[in-house]
């Protein structure tokens, strides 16, 4: 075996399969000697560069396998257009801690006014964070769960989701459920109760649950479990992809609930 040093370089950054680790290290190799690093300084900075491009390549491969319908950022939101939204509250949620302790997060509001775009952007923090991160409609959830059930393996995929840091459901709601739909959604949410994440949107009030899972002592159990931790932000106004275009709305705004008919709506821990 060579003694040349980079040779031997070359050879432990391919047996750590660490590849960057060779030109690191012929690259700041210059710089420490005429800064008169200390080995220590030296080893730190090569290091440092191989972890973390090695996180920011896990993170792209993690935002590929979520399943995102598109990109989208939280610093990219218009939050101009939802001034009832502090930016403060999203960067807070950003930085993950509510995904530590299990807790969720729920997104309330008419279409177009940005909860998806929300969800999307929260679950590429959370991929940046090292969770691993899955995303679907409410709807795709409950297709994928009764596929898994129809096979004889609900419990065991129901498991393996469990070990997902967090599930983006998007659109509940928006299609009503069967009982037995409504059945593999609550199995769904409860699976995960007070063990993992659940990013949640949805077009209804929480008053307005029973309609979308025909049974309202079901509904209301669900929504139990899921805001017992959970950040509930309600999101207001009219939609953002609507505003600009010429074509008249034909569909009347989607009126605000009050309080007294949801008041799960404020926000709750």
């Amino acid at each position: 075996m060579s003694t040349d040093p980079i040779s031997r370089i070359e050879y432990l950054a391919r047996a750590l399969k660490a590849p960057r680790i060779k030109d690191v290290a012929q690259r700041l190799s210059e710089r420490a000697r005429e800064e008169s690093w200390t080995y220590e300084e030296y080893l730190d900075a090569v290091l440092s560069v191989e972890v973390s491009q090695r996180e920011a390549s896990g993170t792209q491969l993690r935002i590929r396998a979520a399943g995102f319908p598109m990109r989208k950022s939280i610093e990219d939101f218009n939050f101009e257009h939802q001034p009832s939204l502090p930016h403060s509250t999203m960067a807070h949620l950003g930085m993950g801690s509510y995904l530590a302790t299990g807790s969720n997060v729920v997104l309330l509001g008419p279409p177009g006014v940005g909860k998806t775009h929300l969800a999307i952007g929260l679950g590429i923090k959370a991929c940046g964070l090292g969770y691993r991160v899955l995303f679907a409609t409410a709807t795709a959830w409950v297709t994928r769960l009764s596929e898994a059930q129809q096979r004889g393996r609900l419990q065991a995929e129901l498991s393996r989701l469990r070990r997902y840091g967090l599930l983006v459901i998007d659109e509940v709601g928006y299609i009503p459920f069967e009982q037995e739909a409504a059945n593999l959604f609550f199995q769904l949410v409860s699976s995960r109760y007070e063990y993992s994440s659940l990013i949640l949107t949805s077009n209804l009030p929480f008053a307005r649950w029973g309609d979308v899972f025909g049974d309202q002592v079901v509904a209301a159990a669900m929504v139990d479990r899921i805001v017992h931790h959970a950040e509930v932000i309600t999101l207001k106004g009219s939609s953002y992809r609507l505003k600009d275009s010429k074509v008249p709305l034909l569909i009347p705004p989607v009126r605000e609930p009050t309080d007294a008919e949801d008041p799960t709506s404020r926000g709750q821990r």
